[in-house]
């Protein structure tokens, strides 16, 4: 028998150091004294001077730390690609990791989660935002009496109880040390000598000290001596101090170092510069090859010219869970754009830019259907940021709604399966409003309208909201037959056959399911809705008292799965293969197949295909004996209905498990003892939940066999 796992804090979402904190000793033990006593503390300061940096080692010493008072866990939320303010709450529950299933404004649904918890949340780059990121915090710190803030921006937030840590560029030496280290970096031959200090020391005077303008400065040391970087700098001092009038004399400065570097950068890498700065975060090269390449810039040479701006400190090299990314500053990405925008080229390059991410997408949906699907979702996640961008430019750009629609309803993969139906929602419900400017081309994009309908269908059925999901459903269906679409019809009847097989309608949804698989078998369409499709009428079979035909079912699903390489259409055929199982009476075979479920589940992010394969393992790990564990797992179950809604609206066949466990439980170990259990249960963070579902118990006498399903009427409490 392995050991049982312990439960870990989680540590949070903080990104690795890539290069080395220099000095700012005093600032950091600041910072942590002010976190000592105070819920919300905003480091401020001039673009440039290291408010980042400094908020990321403070947070990073307070998650090393592991107190209690963060003992959920150290958090951040970069907002700097947030332009939007309806999707400030979107960022903030992405960083934080959640799902959630329910049509909750995502306002509620992050004060939900934190209202029990006691974390630290990191705010980056909110300046764009700021009144609207005071606002959000204002709610959840009043509800949340254990969050704590650290926030870093340019101004203060302006709310009661916030305590400024104004940051001041660092002293002299620890300056002249920064720009050592980072040379250093660029040039290992590099080193301050008594003969350079002098120079050095101007350098770092005449730049006051500014870490990012350091920085620019220090990728210049491998080709320039300090006293020729000194001397350029100064030849272009007076040209460069524009900027607007009145402005600090530290912007001035800043604006300075970044106009100087793109001085001495060669015309075609301060174009690519402006080009780069059409992205939102991250991007990779063929991304920046197709977006920024043209007749004055040929694709063949974006690499080249990449590896020289990495040199020059105007991009940063990240490794992600999709490989290799590149990214601005959004100090320098903001300078890059007003370039682009004194060329006149601003709405060329954002279409561009729209044109791929719809071409990712188009691409990722046909690759979620192979055994590259984990690697499509860690794509998406990795490039949610410029989806997002590329998604508000369908729907900003005059006549081009319909992409806007095709984009929002390709996704619906990454909406469905990757746990972010509320987001999907707001995209899909957004691009649907009616727009006067493509009245006269609706009928040309109808396609793309009923894709956008179908989704949001399937999308509001899984957050039980069946009024909308019949309406989008309906809409989808009555359109395809009046065009024609005979596949946008097949998509509209199965997600009517899901709405009833949530909705308890067991012989309608029989129907309507059987109805789209022969719909989806004359128009040829095979994929992992097909699979669900079948995956979902076994289910129907299997509440009406049909395990044989659910197994038969499902079974064809699981060999085309592993045939394809398709594993999340695959956990729920999983889950009805084990129903089948633990109604067999093999209690352990339902254990092998729920533990692949809950994994993958748990891979991409699925709420709810992880509470319905862990409510349906406690039902086995009771009827295994072990009704303590029993009571722990489904104890843990309970918070992720949060996420969910109403235990699956109300569903008698789907909330059967969790209803006979508890009574059997309970039986075995008295009310008190099972409350217990659960309760500890209930403080398992979703990583530790996993790490429990994969360990097996140790034998012991098998309790009475499942009782199966009543045909035709929903499944009593035995299951």
């Amino acid at each position: 028998m392995r050991q049982r796992p312990t439960r870990r804090v989680p540590s949070g979402n903080l990104p690795s150091e890539l290069s080395s904190f220099v000095g700012r000793g005093a600032e950091l033990a600041g910072v942590a004294r002010l976190l000592e006593s105070s819920r919300l503390v905003t480091v401020t300061g001039v673009g440039g001077v290291g408010k980042s940096r400094l908020a990321l080692a403070a947070a990073r010493a307070a998650a090393e730390e592991r107190r209690e008072r963060h003992r959920d866990g150290v958090w951040l939320a970069d907002l700097s690609c947030v332009r939007d303010p309806a999707l400030l709450e979107f960022t903030l529950a992405e960083a934080l990791r959640l799902t959630d299933h329910t049509v909750r404004p995502p306002r509620a649904v992050l004060a939900g989660h934190l209202a029990g918890r006691r974390l630290l949340l990191v705010l980056d780059g909110y300046e764009q935002l700021a009144d609207e990121t005071a606002g959000l915090l204002h709610e959840l710190l009043l509800r949340s009496p254990g969050l704590r803030v650290l926030a870093a921006g340019r101004c203060p937030l302006g709310l009661d109880g916030e305590v400024l840590f104004p940051l001041a560029p660092p002293a002299p030496a620890e300056a002249l040390a920064l720009l050592a280290e980072r040379a250093a970096a660029a040039d290992p031959a590099f080193a301050v000598t008594a003969a350079n200090r002098p120079a050095l020391t101007e350098l770092c005077a005449r730049l006051d000290g500014l870490p990012l303008a350091l920085e620019l400065a220090a990728a210049r040391l491998r080709m320039l001596s300090p006293e020729q970087v000194l001397a350029r700098l100064e030849d272009r001092f007076a040209l460069l101090t524009g900027g607007a009038r009145g402005a600090l004399p530290r912007h001035r400065t800043l604006r300075t170092a970044i106009g100087w570097s793109h001085e001495l950068c060669t015309p075609d890498q301060r174009l690519l510069w402006a080009r780069l700065s059409v992205f939102a975060g991250r991007f990779d090269l063929d991304a920046a090859e197709y977006v920024c390449a043209g007749p004055d810039l040929p694709a063949d040479g974006v690499l080249d010219l990449v590896g020289e701006l990495l040199a020059q400190s105007v991009l940063a090299r990240e490794e992600t869970a999709a490989g290799v990314r590149y990214r601005m500053l959004e100090t320098v990405r903001l300078y890059g754009a007003g370039w682009l925008e004194s060329l006149g080229d601003a709405g060329r390059l954002r279409r561009r830019h729209r044109d791929w991410y719809v071409g990712l997408a188009t691409w990722c949906e046909l690759d979620w259907f192979s055994p590259r699907q984990q690697e499509v979702a860690a794509l998406v996640e990795t490039e949610l940021a410029n989806l997002r961008l590329a998604l508000e430019c369908c729907l900003e750009e005059p006549g081009e709604q319909h992409l806007g629609q095709y984009l929002a309803g390709t996704l619906w993969f990454y909406w469905a399966g990757c746990g972010r139906l509320t987001e999907g929602r707001h995209w899909l419900a957004r691009s649907l409003e009616p727009a006067a400017e493509q009245a006269g081309a609706a009928e040309e994009y109808e396609g793309s309208r009923l894709k956008a309908l179908w989704v949001l269908g399937y999308v509001a059925a899984l957050q039980g909201d069946a009024v909308a999901s019949t309406g989008a459903l309906h809409e989808c269906r009555d359109g395809a037959e009046r065009t024609g679409n005979r596949v946008a019809a097949a998509y509209a009847v199965h997600r009517l056959g899901c709405l009833a097989l949530v909705s308890d309608e067991m012989v309608r949804a029989a129907e309507l399911l059987g109805e789209a698989l022969e719909r989806y078998r004359e128009t040829g369409e095979l994929n992992s809705n097909v699979l669900m499709c079948q995956v979902e009428l076994a289910m129907a079979l299997a509440f009406q008292g049909d395990p044989a035909g659910a197994v038969s079912l499902c079974e064809e699903v699981r060999d085309i799965c592993l045939e394809r390489g398709e594993r999340w259409t695959k956990a729920y055929a999983l889950y009805v293969l084990a129903y089948a199982a633990l109604d067999a009476g093999d209690p352990a075979r339902a254990r092998r197949l729920l533990t692949e479920c809950v994994t993958v589940n748990h891979t991409f992010r699925d709420l709810v295909g992880l509470v319905l394969a862990v409510e349906l393992l406690a039902l086995v790990t009771v009827t295994e004996g072990a009704a303590a564990e029993a009571a722990v797992l489904q104890g843990a179950a309970e918070p992720m209905w949060d996420g969910v809604g109403l235990r699956l609206f109300g569903s008698g066949y789907f909330n059967a498990p969790r209803l006979a466990c508890q009574e059997r439980a309970a039986e075995v170990l008295g009310p008190e003892r099972y409350a217990e259990h659960a309760a500890e249960g209930r403080r398992l963070t979703v990583e530790a939940l996993v790490r429990r579902a994969q360990w097996v118990p140790g034998p012991r006498p098998a309790t009475r066999r499942p009782a199966a399903p009543r045909r035709g009427r929903r499944a009593d409490t035995s299951l």
